[in-house]
């Protein structure tokens, strides 16, 4: 058995429990020994547990806005980057942005939700985003994701209960670093989030919702939350604020979402729909997406006619710097909502969380590094 001084120090950041004891055996560590380094520093939040050491992530900004459950708090980690391009300006790191968002259910039970991001930036270039502006600067690697939970537990101390990949970034053009993220978040012997407590986002990459589709039919997967952001109620005004639509459309995601709900059982899918005013608000809107969502109304895995197999999130338009568009006023809101609930459409009614510290929903992005050119992607889940 090796001594504590001869062993190198491995991050178990980013890695599952089974990964981590392999990685100790190759350095003489029993399994016993690197599994309580592994919950050390997982559940209590321990930097050295040797042979378990890491590099506390930098929280170089931090934002509080009361809500009526508490306090929303978006902080910003500073990450190294020795590799920048524009190193030679001095700049060698990045900064990514997380959310912790305080939830009061039915129940009356407080919960709190980690929205994470899964690139420095964004590549899609949807028109009311705030992240698109900046461009992509890089994706992250699942140690960089799973760092954002770490910092929200054991930095400012409060315990998460959900996850939401929503953050900075398309997630399924980081798809492989996601999965593993998501991975290590669920182990047991660790985060131990539940598969059922973590939702993937995507502006609709039918390639990655394909591979998705693969992932939830594996074990221990099914109950992997999905979301996706559709925000038009017709092919032209959706490739007018989201390029994606160019080359995947509206009867692309219809499809793709349909197979999605027969391989998980007939859970859920949410839709998502940001209200702009004068752009997707008019009750003609409303009709339109009802009419898309018709196949979501009923569950087809049911026996008997009943429940839902779609959910859609009405979301208040948040606006972003320099945006051309207002919020909405709540008749507006309320207005298109009751129209969609006429259709017989579930509808939830998000309520806006953040909006004052920019941290609310399509709200995050670093402005200091707005428009900077794209980089391209390193991650093997590229596949156009």
């Amino acid at each position: 058995m090796a001594r504590a001084d001869d062993i190198q120090p491995i991050s178990p950041i980013g890695m599952t429990l089974e990964a981590f004891v392999a990685a100790c055996a190759d350095e003489g560590v029993g399994a016993g020994r690197a599994k309580d380094a592994y919950q050390a520093v997982y559940r209590d939040g321990i930097e050295h547990a040797a042979p378990a050491q890491i590099t506390p992530p930098t929280i170089v900004k931090r934002h509080e806005e009361p809500v009526n459950e508490g306090v929303t708090i978006k902080f910003v980690q500073r990450l190294p980057n020795p590799e920048h391009r524009l190193k030679h300006r001095g700049i060698d790191f990045d900064d990514i942005e997380s959310v912790i968002i305080p939830m009061i259910g039915r129940s009356g039970r407080k919960t709190h939700t980690l929205c994470v991001s899964s690139q420095v930036g964004c590549a899609m270039g949807c028109d009311f985003c705030e992240t698109a502006q900046m461009g992509l600067i890089r994706s992250l690697s699942a140690a960089e994701i799973v760092g954002q939970w770490w910092a929200a537990c054991h930095l400012e101390g409060i315990e998460i209960d959900n996850i939401v990949f929503m953050g900075m970034g398309e997630p399924l053009d980081n798809l492989d670093e996601v999965l593993s993220a998501i991975e290590c978040l669920t182990d047991r012997s660790g985060a131990s989030i539940p598969m059922a407590n973590i939702t993937i986002s995507t502006v609709g990459r039918v390639d990655g919702l394909e591979r998705i589709k693969e992932q939830v039919q594996k074990p221990g997967w099914k109950r992997l939350g999905l979301a996706l952001s559709l925000n038009a109620s017709n092919d032209e005004s959706r490739s007018q604020l989201m390029p994606i639509n160019n080359k995947w459309n509206m009867k692309d995601l219809q499809r793709i979402l349909q197979e999605l709900r027969v391989v998980r059982g007939g859970r859920k899918i949410m839709i998502e729909y940001v209200l702009i005013p004068g752009v997707n608000d008019s009750l003609t809107n409303a009709d339109e997406l009802a009419d898309w969502m018709s196949p979501f109304l009923k569950d087809p895995t049911r026996k008997k006619a009943k429940g839902h197999g779609g959910l859609l999130n009405v979301i208040p338009y948040n606006p972003r710097r320099d945006s051309p568009w207002p919020a909405p006023t709540e008749e507006q809101v309320d207005r298109f909502v009751d129209r969609l609930v006429s259709h017989g459409v579930f509808v939830n009614r998000r309520r806006t969380k953040g909006r004052d510290t920019m941290a609310a929903c399509g709200q995050l992005g670093t402005a200091e590094i707005r428009k900077r050119q794209i980089v391209p992607l390193t991650s093997s889940s590229q596949r156009d």
